[in-house]
């Protein structure tokens, strides 16, 4: 993968980007649809409670929008192209996460896993590894702050030029985006909660930080880009992003509202009569 950077003329390669980065990128994906839809098959024969099939739904969709971002014409597009490369970040690093997240993975795998896996997996989330990188507020600094630093410095032209960065900004974009949604709205079960406030705080902030640094890029395009990619790019990852933060808003205000909702009458009494 070689690439020089003209000034002012956008990003221009002599060869495109690699088989194997695409297939690097694009197999753990694989990997994961094909565990997935095993987990179904054993959760389905083991409960009577058939898994959702909208969850599966969730989960294949967005499993073909992070490899559409990664593999084919519009992974060799975005390139060379700021446009396109902000189509293949808003599918891998926004709507991907928040389908899959949604999918419930976790609680899928708790269903089909042995009691003493299961409980094995139920303490590797309680760790504090994963309570620190699934705090908020160090989500967002993973997520929003490092699309800071691939924007405002050198390292977008360098993610064009060295193909090992290509692979760890594309996975870190993804992973980021996976940590920041599931630290936002909970679908499967997390040992450490953390309040609907708090986490209603860090999300105005997150959507603050990714909104000035679309308004930064329009008027500060990365090296390598032209003004009119630029302007383009930013306008779609301003728009494009309040899209998909307004259904992480939409839950969260759901979950918020049907975890506090004052309690009908007839719950009461089940909950009192459950209690006694």
């Amino acid at each position: 993968m070689y690439s020089h950077i003209h000034p002012g003329e956008g990003i221009h390669l002599h060869h495109a980007i690699g088989i194997l980065p695409q297939f690097i990128l694009a197999l753990p994906f694989v990997l994961g649809f094909v565990l997935y839809s095993i987990a179904v098959w054993i959760s389905n024969r083991k409960y009577k409670q058939k898994w959702p099939v909208f969850r599966t739904g969730l989960w294949t969709s967005g499993t073909f929008c992070a490899i559409l971002a990664v593999v084919g014409p519009l992974a060799e597009k975005a390139h060379v192209d700021f446009t396109a490369h902000m189509i293949a970040h808003l599918l891998l690093g926004m709507l991907a996460p928040l389908l899959m997240v949604i999918a419930a993975p976790m609680t899928l795998a708790l269903r089909c896993l042995p009691i003493t896996q299961a409980r094995r997996l139920a303490k590797l989330l309680d760790t504090m590894p994963v309570r620190i990188v699934s705090d908020p507020i160090v989500a967002t600094l993973l997520n929003v702050g490092g699309l800071w630093i691939l924007y405002t410095t050198n390292l977008y032209t360098a993610m064009h030029e060295i193909t090992f960065l290509h692979i760890v900004i594309h996975t870190h974009v993804f992973l980021a985006g996976y940590v920041f949604t599931l630290s936002m709205i909970y679908i499967d079960p997390k040992p450490h909660h953390t309040s609907h406030v708090y986490r209603s705080v860090v999300l105005v902030i997150a959507l603050a930080g990714h909104g000035i640094l679309s308004k930064y890029i329009y008027a500060h395009p990365p090296a390598g880009v032209s003004q009119t990619q630029a302007e383009i790019g930013a306008m779609l990852m301003y728009y494009g992003g309040d899209i998909i933060d307004a259904m992480i808003i939409l839950i969260l205000c759901y979950q918020w509202y049907k975890d506090t909702r004052p309690r009908l009458f007839w719950e009461s009494e089940l909950y009192s009569s459950q209690s006694t």
